[in-house]
């Protein structure tokens, strides 16, 4: 799928050296699939897998040695987001700043749109 500014999902840099470093660790080939499906308190939340293989309608992100896959149904949920790290005194995850949520959780892992 091509990026086009409307459905531009950019990782931060911590996020890529994060999901580098994990995928350093898994078969060669491996990728960051991000995903978004129903569940959680807010209706929608984020999901990870690392897998090897993408589909002809995802879009490829890739920086400084990591590569994230979105689909297309995911994609518009979380067009003009950032996929960030954050390492900070209650932990470290993955947090997924996203203009589209109008509402989300306390713990920050679902959201509304």
């Amino acid at each position: 799928m091509t990026e086009t500014l409307e459905n531009r999902v950019t990782v931060s840099d911590r996020a890529a050296k994060r999901i580098a470093a994990i995928l350093s660790k898994e078969a060669s080939g491996s990728m960051l699939r991000v995903s978004v499906e129903g569940g959680g308190c807010s209706g929608l939340q984020y999901k990870y897998d690392v897998v090897d293989n993408r589909d002809d309608d995802d879009l490829v992100i890739e920086k400084t040695g990591a590569t994230v896959l979105i689909d297309s149904v995911s994609l518009q949920f979380m067009a003009g987001s950032e996929i960030d790290f954050v390492d900070d005194l209650i932990g470290q995850s993955f947090q997924i700043n996203n203009p589209n949520a109008v509402a989300g959780c306390g713990c920050g892992t679902s959201f509304t749109v």
